[in-house]
C-alpha cells in the first residue's frame, strides 16, 4: 500500500510538471462587436499583429486552420490546430498538437468579457500539456507570454482608434 501511494504521488507530480497555463488580459475601451471584428479579420493580422502573423482556413468548429506565430526573441512556427469553440463576440479557441497528441498540446483561447460599460476585458490564454512541456516552460513563460502581451496591446490600440 505504501508503494502504491508513492507511485500515485509521483504520477500526480509528473502530470502537474507536464502542464502549464499562460494567461494575459487587458481592458479595452470598445464593445465586444468592435473587438471581435478586428480579432476575426485574419487577413489584417500581418498589418497589426506582432505575435500571430497569419491564420488561414475556415474558422469553423471541428475544422483545421493554419496558424503562424512569431514570439518575440524566439523562433517562429507554423502549426495546424483544430477549432474547438467559436462563439461570436465571446470566444474563439483551438487545440494544436506537436506531432502526436500527448507530446506537446496547446489549447489557445481568446475571450471577450463584456464589462457592461462600453469596455471589454480581453483574455488571451493557452493551456499546454504533454511530455515535452517541462522542456519548453522557460520559453513559454517569457517569449510566448510576451507575444500575448504585445498582441493584446496592439489589439487595444487598434480597437480604441
Amino acid at each position: 500500500m505504501k508503494y502504491l501511494i508513492t507511485i500515485i504521488l509521483i504520477a500526480v507530480f509528473n502530470l502537474s510538471a507536464m502542464a502549464l497555463e499562460i494567461k494575459t488580459e487587458i481592458k479595452i475601451n470598445a464593445t465586444p462587436e468592435e473587438v471581435w471584428k478586428i480579432l476575426t479579420d485574419f487577413n489584417g493580422y500581418p498589418n497589426w499583429n506582432p505575435f500571430i502573423k497569419s491564420i488561414k482556413g475556415q474558422v469553423v468548429i471541428g475544422e483545421k486552420i493554419t496558424v503562424r506565430i512569431e514570439p518575440p526573441e524566439a523562433k517562429g512556427m507554423t502549426f495546424k490546430p483544430k477549432i474547438v469553440t467559436f462563439a461570436k463576440n465571446i470566444e474563439l479557441s483551438w487545440l494544436g498538437h506537436l506531432l502526436l497528441p500527448g507530446l506537446f498540446d496547446g489549447k489557445h483561447k481568446f475571450e471577450l468579457i463584456d464589462n457592461g460599460n462600453g469596455t471589454i476585458t480581453f483574455i488571451q490564454s493557452e493551456k499546454f500539456r504533454g511530455l515535452l512541456v517541462p522542456f519548453f516552460k522557460k520559453q513559454l513563460k517569457t517569449n510566448t507570454k510576451n507575444g500575448f502581451i504585445e498582441m493584446n496591446k496592439k489589439l487595444k490600440e487598434l480597437a480604441e482608434k
